[in-house]
């Protein structure tokens, strides 16, 4: 048996080993490791396009919402017929602070809170 000298074996052809190592840097890789901060830019896009979406078709309506129910909370006068989040029908009898006092049939008066009122209706 004849001994292999020293540093011979499978990648004993040291002109390879530097050609495929100029291709790696004349591709522009880098063994593998990919650029992480384009990575984590591209994992981000649809964050941010959902993100988009959730504002524009629920936050951004709900709040224009809540801005008009509040001016009409505001605008409640004595004599508006108004409907309740409870279904209930009723004349504004008086206004105060934060409560509404109706005028139901027959002389009924009830005291609810302001922000109960879902509707004013328009008679």
């Amino acid at each position: 048996m004849q001994s292999e000298p020293k540093g011979a074996g499978r990648n004993s052809n040291p002109t390879k080993e530097n050609t495929m190592f100029g291709l790696a840097l004349a591709t522009g890789t880098t063994g593998g490791i990919p650029d992480r901060g384009i990575a984590a830019f591209q994992q981000m896009i649809p964050l941010i396009f959902m993100f988009a979406i959730f504002y524009f078709l629920l936050i951004r309506p709900q709040k224009k919402k809540a801005l008009a129910h509040k001016a009409m909370l505001e605008s409640i006068k004595r004599g508006d017929c108004v409907i309740t989040t409870g279904g209930l029908h009723g004349r504004v009898f008086s206004v105060e602070d934060d409560d509404v006092i109706l005028d139901g049939s027959y002389g009924v008066n009830v005291r609810i809170t302001k922000s109960f009122v879902a509707t004013v209706k328009k008679d």
